[in-house]
C-alpha cells in the first residue's frame, strides 16, 4: 500500500496560526516543539508539574511562561503531550481530563497510551499524533538551519473534520513539513516502534553486542579488543547503513568483512529468532507487553531498577568506561551512580 508524504503545501500552518498550544513537558521532544513552534509564529505555554526543576528551569531560561499542566490546557486549543509514557495516564485524569473543551486538540508524539487504551479521551475532541523521527535535538538544530525531521501523522479521532488538517499544520510548525510528513495509524506507529526498541534498535543489538563481548573474553582474548570489535565499531557499520542502507555498508567494507556477513549472519539471526521476533510482536499487538509496562511502573520499576543496575556494572560496561578515556573525541557520557 503506497504512502501519503505531505510537505509544506499540503500542510498549511495557517490552520492553528490563531492557537494556543500547551507542551505538556519539556524533556527530549518538549524543549524542540516548543521553540519550533514558537518560531513558527505559534503562541506557547510550557507546563510542568515542578517550577523548580531542571526542565522548567530550562524551559523558563528559552523565555517561556511555566505554569502547572491544569493551567496551561485551560488556557491552550492544542495539548502537546510529552511526558513519558509511564506518567501520561496520571498526569490525563489529574490535569487534561477536567480542562478539556469540546474542539480542542488533543496530541502525542507516540501512540502508546491512546492505542492501548491508557488514555480515554472525550469524544468530543480531535486526538492525533505527530511523531517526529528523531531526537529533540535533531528536531531543534534542523530546524534552525531551515529544514526538519520527517515526521509521521496519525488521527485517532477527527471530532472536527479538520484534525488531521491541525495534526499537518503542526507538524510543519515543527519543520517536519519541510522534510516529509507520512500519514500513517495509532496501531502501526505504537506497534512498530515497540517491535523496533524491543527487537533490534535496544533488545535485540544490546544482546547481541553483550554476547558477542562474553563469546571473546571467555575465549580468553583481552575485553579490550573485544570491547573495539563487539561494542565500539558498531558506530562505524550502523553510520554506513545509515547514509546508505545494507548495500552502502556492504560497500565501504573490506571482502573479507563482506563474505563473513552472508557467510555467517544467517546462523547467528536464526529461524528460532524470527520466531522469537513473531512472539514478540504478538505480545505487542494483543497488549500484554503494554499491561506489563504499566504493571512494573505501578510497582515503581523494582525489575527495571535491578537490572539497570545490574548491567550498569557488566565486565563490557566497566571495560568502555576505561576505553572511553582514551578516546577524546567521542565526547563520553558516562551515568552517575
Amino acid at each position: 500500500m503506497a504512502i501519503k508524504v505531505h510537505y509544506e503545501k499540503t500542510a498549511p500552518i495557517d490552520l492553528i496560526k490563531d492557537s494556543t498550544v500547551a507542551v505538556i513537558g519539556y524533556g527530549s521532544q518538549g524543549h524542540a516543539h516548543a521553540q519550533n513552534l514558537r518560531d513558527s509564529g505559534i503562541k506557547v505555554l510550557v507546563g510542568n508539574h515542578n517550577a523548580t526543576s531542571s526542565n522548567a528551569k530550562l524551559a523558563l531560561s528559552h523565555g517561556f511562561p511555566v505554569v502547572p499542566p491544569a493551567d496551561a490546557v485551560r488556557a491552550a486549543d492544542i495539548i502537546m503531550c510529552l511526558v513519558p509514557d509511564e506518567f501520561l495516564p496520571e498526569v490525563y485524569e489529574a490535569d487534561i481530563a477536567p480542562n478539556l473543551r469540546p474542539g480542542m486538540m488533543l496530541m502525542v508524539a507516540h501512540g502508546f497510551n491512546i492505542h492501548f487504551g491508557f488514555v480515554k479521551p472525550p469524544k468530543t475532541i480531535d486526538v492525533t499524533m505527530i511523531a517526529p523521527k528523531g531526537p529533540g535535538h535533531t528536531v531543534r538544530s534542523e530546524y534552525v538551519k531551515g529544514g526538519g525531521v520527517p515526521c509521521l501523522v496519525a488521527v485517532k479521532q477527527n471530532a472536527t473534520k479538520k484534525a488531521l488538517q491541525r495534526a499537518l499544520a503542526y507538524g510543519n510548525a515543527i519543520g517536519g513539513a519541510r522534510a516529509g510528513i507520512i500519514e500513517t495509524t495509532f496501531k502501526d506507529e505504537t506497534e512498530t516502534d515497540l517491535f523496533g526498541e524491543q527487537t533490534v534498535l535496544c533488545g535485540g543489538l544490546s544482546e547481541l553486542i553483550k554476547t558477542g563481548f562474553d563469546v571473546l573474553t571467555k575465549a580468553g582474548y583481552p575485553p579490550e579488543m573485544a570491547y573495539f570489535e563487539c561494542m565500539h565499531e558498531v558506530k562505524l557499520i550502523v553510520d554506513l547503513m545509515y547514509q546508505g542502507g545494507l548495500s552502502y555498508m556492504r560497500y565501504s567494507i573490506s571482502n573479507t568483512a563482506e563474505f563473513g556477513d552472508y557467510h555467517t549472519g544467517p546462523k547467528i539471526i536464526t529461524k528460532q529468532t524470527r520466531k522469537a521476533m513473531e512472539k514478540a510482536l504478538k505480545q505487542i499487538q494483543n497488549g500484554k507487553f503494554a499491561k506489563t509496562f504499566r504493571a512494573e511502573c505501578a510497582k515503581g520499576k523494582p525489575n527495571m531498577n535491578k537490572i539497570r543496575k545490574k548491567e550498569a556494572n557488566l565486565p563490557i560496561e566497566q571495560t568502555g568506561r576505561k576505553l572511553r578515556k582514551m578516546m577524546k573525541w567521542i565526547d563520553a557520557k558516562e551515568i552517575q551512580k
